[in-house]
């Protein structure tokens, strides 16, 4: 299956000027200022028209409750599970999945069995293994055997501190997680990550300043979430990063007529790099298909809403058009920064032999073609099907 993109301003996520791309089954295999068109009679070749359109990365999201989440209202604040659509129409070719506050009425097993549905159907997809309980879920005995011996899981997540819907653990039970991540990451060849939900609890990022302030080595195999839930825990998170920490904002975070706390995730994504934070330890996920639940100061539900992840697409245009952060910065935290702290090193970028997962754009930042493994999973904005079931064409 050979593809060529044609004339498109691409950015690998760095901008690299007028080019053209060679797909050749699932990765890239040239890219030059005039690739040309090879005979009819020779190949069969799909020529996609990018002339003044911007060419990028697929998306990477590393948080996504793909089984669904929530029920802080009760069962029926349940949330669905996500369909491909919903992925693929806002620029996502990779998503980790992760369980939440209910670690219960959803389990690993189905995670990993959407996960490997999702794959089916033309995606990129990884998992979390755990919840937001400590001593967490599993599908083997241990953390750590789930992440060397299932291909699907990468570390454990998202594991819940400063937060009334966690189990609290002390600062000893994440850092001895936090080992256990790092060794299986090791033995494995994956991250080893520990992937933190931070709450709006008072304390928020002081257990693990001080795990990294006595423990250096474990800042890279900690990623807590969430950060920009509200202005104290920001500054706890840029004190956090400049210590060698990564740090993921939620794009499905912000500020609404019922909550006015929350900082939008392109302003902290500014805030961040404006204060002297290294960007690409920063990252950006969309907390998709999870409830976002409101609670008074007694703890009261107050509202509730799903996530979604156009969130992402959303805070990348304001990104660009609010804060005036150039297009190749922009895409840092959604394509080059996620692939390299989770070691995804096919994925993320446009160079040569990388897997083919590229977002082809309109001036607007509108999406109007998304290609996964060299497929075209959205062609002029809309999800390419076949009968009922949404497949790549």
């Amino acid at each position: 299956m050979l593809k060529l993109i044609k004339n498109g301003l691409i950015y690998t996520p760095d901008f690299i000027g007028k080019k053209d791309i060679l797909i050749c089954n699932d990765k890239i295999a040239k890219i030059a200022d005039y690739i040309p068109i090879p005979p009819k009679d020779f190949y069969d070749v799909e020529v996609i028209d990018a002339s003044n359109q911007i060419v990028t990365p697929g998306f990477i999201d590393l948080h996504v409750h793909l089984t669904g989440g929530g029920g802080e209202g009760g069962y029926t604040t349940r949330t669905p599970e996500i369909q491909l659509s919903q992925i693929t129409t806002f620029g996502v070719t990779t998503v980790v999945g992760c369980l939440g506050t209910d670690g219960t009425t959803r389990s690993l097993n189905s995670l990993l069995a959407k996960s490997r549905a999702l794959e089916e159907e033309g995606i990129n997809t990884l998992i979390w293994t755990g919840c937001y309980q400590f001593p967490t879920r599993t599908i083997t005995e241990s953390s750590r055997d789930d992440i060397i011996l299932i291909d699907k899981i990468i570390g454990v997540g998202e594991i819940a501190i400063s937060d009334h819907r966690g189990s609290k653990p002390l600062k000893e039970d994440i850092e001895r997680l936090a080992l256990d991540c790092r060794v299986a990451g090791l033995l494995s060849g994956k991250c080893g990550i520990l992937h933190i939900h931070v709450g709006d609890d008072k304390e928020g990022l002081y257990p693990l300043l001080e795990i990294i302030n006595s423990y250096p080595l474990l800042a890279q195999n900690m990623l807590p979430t969430h950060i920009n839930r509200n202005m104290p825990l920001l500054y706890q998170g840029m004190k956090y990063i400049k210590t060698g920490g990564y740090l993921d904002l939620t794009s499905g975070i912000s500020k609404t007529e019922y909550d006015s706390i929350p900082v939008d995730a392109s302003y902290a994504f500014k805030y961040l790099i404006d204060n002297g934070c290294p960007i690409e330890n920063i990252t950006m996920s969309s907390d998709s298909n999870g409830s976002m639940p409101v609670f008074d100061e007694n703890g009261r539900l107050t509202s509730i809403s799903i996530g979604s992840m156009e969130s992402n697409i959303i805070e990348f245009r304001k990104m660009v058009n609010c804060y005036n952060i150039p297009i190749e910065k922009a895409l840092h935290p959604l394509t080059k920064n996620p692939s390299k702290i989770l070691k995804l090193n096919y994925l993320g970028s446009l160079e040569i032999d990388k897997q083919a997962d590229i977002l082809i754009m309109n001036n607007d930042l509108t999406i109007n073609y998304v290609l996964c493994k060299g497929k075209t999973l959205v062609q002029h904005g809309s999800p390419v099907k076949f009968g009922t079931f949404e497949k790549i064409n």
